[in-house]
């Protein structure tokens, strides 16, 4: 009898496949909005990276392409910040804003083919056929407030205003048929049950369970002291709501410090045996309200570099960037999990 991992036989999962064929730990790519401003995008805007898919769609796919060089195995796509109500704001219909979420799936996969067109058939190419993986950021990501760093919603946000927040997102992009569903910065159990922090996990769990999604998908948090999660939850409590649900292949941390990381991997390793993710920002904080990245003793590539197999050996399944990473990061991390494979 096969074992079984993550609630899917050996091998069935797309996910542990990947991780599988990159000798027991893939690379994502890293920051998205970091390097789309690099290449002149402007997006101080509600929609952050979202609005390329409007505005700049052609830099959307040199970022992917830029990450799969580097040596991505995972591409994570450009609708972190893009949600039907955020569209309609801007005053596109429905329909509009739909086409704007399935165009985040496609351009990445455009992408991914496009460069596995070119690198799959030479003999000796050290890549890995990579990974889509749609970005459905929270609803703080939504608001623009700062609040995925915080988790407070303030009043009336419950679970049932979270899940109808989520789930025709959720919906329009499964059909978009991505490889994976990243549920990204996730501040409380809401999102990830019923407190600020519990709804928005629950939120999500139930979504997967109530629209029998059938992609591989993962949950990330935020930490802002390395010990909870940003509502100040405790992640125990996360996980024993997580644990519980087979639609949910991993877990892990985006866009926290890279200082929490080893010890965060640690802690997720004795709360869960589901593999772990992790993508931590540079170690810049970012001020959501002053809308500005504040000075804080970052890591660079080197750090990266060096840490990368420790995290690794501690039990990350998957290691990439957040905010503040560039391709020259992912390449870092790529190289080094390689030389010490």
């Amino acid at each position: 009898m096969k074992r079984k991992i993550m609630g899917f036989e050996k091998g069935a999962s797309l996910l542990e496949g990947l991780i599988e064929k990159a000798g027991g730990c893939a690379v994502m790519d890293g920051g998205f909005a970091t390097q789309l401003e690099r290449h002149g995008a402007s997006i101080n805007d509600p929609l952050w990276s979202a609005l390329c898919l409007i505005k700049d769609p052609h830099l959307i796919k040199q970022v992917h392409l830029e990450y799969l060089e580097a040596g991505a195995d995972i591409l994570v796509t450009s609708s972190y910040q893009a949600t039907i109500p955020g569209f309609l704001s801007r005053g596109l219909s429905l329909e509009e804003g739909e086409l704007l979420l399935k165009k985040s799936v496609k351009l990445a996969v455009e992408a991914r083919d496009k460069f596995w067109d070119g690198v799959g058939c030479v003999s000796g190419n050290s890549y890995n056929r990579a990974l889509v993986a749609a970005s459905i950021g929270s609803y703080g990501a939504y608001l623009a407030d700062g609040s995925e760093y915080s988790g407070c919603y303030g009043t009336g946000v419950n679970l049932d205003k979270l899940k109808d927040f989520h789930r025709r997102r959720l919906q329009v992009i499964v059909e978009a048929c991505p490889d994976l569903l990243a549920f990204e910065t996730i501040p409380n159990k809401l999102e990830a049950q019923c407190d600020s922090f519990r709804l928005q996990l629950q939120a999500c769990v139930e979504l997967l369970e109530e629209e029998n999604i059938q992609i591989p998908s993962w949950i990330c948090f935020g930490s802002v002291d390395g010990e909870n999660a940003p509502s100040g939850e405790s992640f125990k409590e996360c996980f024993e709501i997580l644990n519980k649900s087979k639609k949910v292949n991993a877990v892990g941390i985006n866009c926290a410090s890279p200082h929490f990381i080893e010890s965060l991997v640690c802690k997720f390793k004795e709360l869960t045996t589901k593999a772990i993710v992790v993508y931590p920002n540079s170690g810049a904080i970012w001020d959501g309200r002053a809308k500005k990245w504040l000075p804080s003793m970052c890591f660079g590539d080197e750090e990266f570099e060096l840490f990368a197999p420790r995290w690794r050996n501690q039990g990350a399944k998957v290691i990439g960037g957040c905010c503040r990473t560039t391709p020259s990061t992912i390449r870092a991390i790529s190289k080094a999990l390689k030389e010490t494979s």
